[in-house]
């Protein structure tokens, strides 16, 4: 039988989370990567091309509250908003977008932000990519 994962498997909605319980989380630079008490592993990532930066800009919360507890909540926000006041572009950045990652258990929840910028011709978006 063949284990690998179809591309629709491998890149699943960020809520495809909820009922999931996380037993470990290891937060890289600029990625976050769950382990599953299923043995599924997901890695929260943006895929890096040319022109474009794409960040974890804030943790809100405690990533250990989602340790252990069913995922509740598993909620993806993104879009272009106003130009925050005092915002200052790269020379080419044309483009940007906050994406907001909420996350929540019985034990309390979290939510993860992340900016990108580029040019307007890369991709600014994160994605959930299911490993196992």
């Amino acid at each position: 039988m063949d284990n690998e994962l179809s591309w629709k498997e491998r890149h699943p909605e960020f809520s495809a989370l909820v009922g999931k319980t996380v037993i470990s989380i290891a937060r890289g630079d600029d990625s976050i990567g769950f382990v599953c008490s299923d043995g599924t592993e997901y890695v929260l990532e943006h895929r890096q091309d040319c022109c474009e930066s794409v960040t974890i800009e804030d943790i809100c919360g405690d990533l250990s509250d989602l340790i252990g507890s069913p995922i509740l909540v598993a909620e993806e926000v993104c879009g272009e908003t106003a130009q925050p006041a005092g915002w200052h572009p790269g020379e080419y950045t044309e483009s940007y977008t906050w994406t907001f990652y909420k996350l929540d258990t019985a034990k309390g929840g979290v939510t993860i932000r992340w900016y990108g910028e580029s040019n307007g011709y890369y991709s600014e978006s994160v994605s959930l990519e299911r490993l196992k």
